[in-house]
């Protein structure tokens, strides 16, 4: 299988993919490790495993920057920052162990219960299958995989079959720092219908899937009795300006939540409800400021936009802002495909509400600002699709923010800051449509461990 830069379509690597025969063992390896209790890793053996692999990835840290923005089309910016995330994320997954216990049950409390003493353990859940997505692929690869390690449950990860290197490379340094092989196998896997039977199989005791709505959900019906599950999926980012809002500030986080990695984040800025006293200079500056963004090769440094990871991707975001535009959307800037493979920054101003770019999540550098008068109806605006994910409020006014902040149905509000604003220990989830659990290493973590009850009788 042929891996492809984004960019130019230029060739990086060639690389095997797994049969059924192949996917087959890899299960078979996983669930005999995990029956094996015997021989399960303690708590401190996992500790100096993902130490040594955080030191191991540090020691990329240039090789992995370059190799996401040749796979992923990601700024070489960008990717350092993810490389930098990784590492924090493996360092995360370490340090949570010393927090990661059961507890103590009250006896006592009846007769029956006289003399007895209970508490709780943790244990790992079983063998985890993670099929991750493209737009970050080797922070998404760690918190898919890094949990799964700490708690002791083997996994199999398939990454996108768009950006398997980052994945792979990652596995191998897993097995270089101590963790033999079957406790962390990397599928590659382009058949759909293959890929289905991995996630299903009765063996599997939790399913971590990022990718599109369609696809998670279809799987969560398909799972296994007893399978767990973790979907994360995308959404169309509200974010409400309110008329106190310092416009000089809020400018900068906006571009740079709306066109991170060309729009590709779940949780990017799209949809921007400013209040009307203060419309025309925010659009003024942010236009302003979109058109100045650095457009081309991803692996430049100085490139902040860079281009989107397949062809009919351009296309897709061409179409649907053609229709925003005929519909009678102003089109401020962009609008227009650079070349075959990136998309000019855009922005459209009042879009009619029943277009693609106000619907749906677009997955590219588009973003779309509405004005509004009242803010109940903002809000209501903003609470209108059924995916559902992280938001932003810009206010001076803190009765503004706080009550914005309430009203907002997002399972997480950024004040003063952009909606893809994420640390890798902070909770991550979609709501409604967009997602099911929640991510972020250490509740991932907890995820994949189930308690265990002992009970003694005195």
């Amino acid at each position: 299988m042929l891996v492809t830069q984004p960019y130019d379509g230029g060739v990086i690597a060639d690389i095997s993919q797994d049969d059924a025969a192949s996917v087959e063992q890899k299960l078979e390896r996983a669930a005999r490790c995990f029956a094996d209790r015997p021989s399960w890793l303690p708590a401190y053996k996992r500790i100096e495993i993902l130490k040594r692999l955080a030191r191991l990835v540090e020691g990329e840290f240039d090789d992995f920057a370059l190799l996401i923005a040749r796979e992923g089309g990601k700024p070489l910016s960008d990717a350092r920052a993810e490389v930098a995330r990784a590492i924090n994320g493996i360092e995360i997954g370490a340090s949570e162990l010393e927090h990661l216990a059961g507890h103590e049950i009250p006896m006592g409390l009846t007769p029956a219960s006289k003399d007895c003493w209970a508490f709780t353990t943790k244990e790992p859940i079983g063998v985890v299958v993670a099929i991750s997505a493209f737009n970050h692929p080797l922070n998404l690869i760690v918190h898919q995989v890094v949990p799964a390690i700490a708690t002791g449950c083997p996994v199999l990860i398939k990454p996108a079959m768009t950006t398997p290197l980052s994945c792979l490379r990652f596995v191998e340094l897993v097995h270089e720092a101590g963790l033999s092989e079957p406790w962390c196998q990397a599928v590659i896997v382009e058949d759909v219908g293959l890929a289905e039977r991995i996630a299903i199989d009765s063996r599997v005791a939790f399913l971590s899937f990022i990718g599109s709505a369609k696809v998670g959900w279809y799987l969560r019906s398909r799972l296994s009795p007893g399978t767990r599950c973790a979907l994360e999926h995308g959404g169309a980012a509200p974010v409400v300006i309110d008329r106190s809002a310092d416009l000089d500030g809020l400018v900068e986080p906006l571009v740079k939540g709306g066109y991170y990695h060309a729009g590709q984040v779940c949780v990017s800025v799209q949809r921007i409800f400013v209040h009307n006293d203060i419309k025309e200079g925010f659009v003024s500056r942010f236009t302003e400021r979109v058109q100045r963004l650095r457009v081309g090769d991803p692996t430049l440094s100085e490139t902040e936009v860079g281009p989107l990871i397949l062809l009919k991707e351009v296309k897709r975001v061409d179409d649907w802002v053609i229709e925003a535009v005929n519909g009678g959307g102003q089109l401020m800037t962009g609008g227009e495909p650079v070349t075959s493979r990136i998309y000019r920054p855009t922005v459209i101003v009042d879009p009619p509400s029943t277009v693609h770019v106000s619907q749906e999540e677009v997955f590219g550098p588009v973003t779309c600002v509405y004005g509004y008068s009242d803010m109940g109806d903002a809000i209501a605006r903003a609470n209108s699709l059924p995916a559902c994910f992280q938001a932003s409020i810009f206010a001076r006014d803190i009765d503004a923010a706080l009550t914005v902040a309430k009203l907002l149905d997002a399972s997480a509000v950024m004040v003063n800051n952009h909606s893809a604003f994420r640390t890798d220990w902070m909770p991550f989830a979609g709501r409604r449509q967009s997602g099911l659990g929640i991510g972020g290493i250490p509740y991932t973590m907890r995820d994949m461990t189930q308690d265990k009850m002992i009970v003694l009788k005195l």
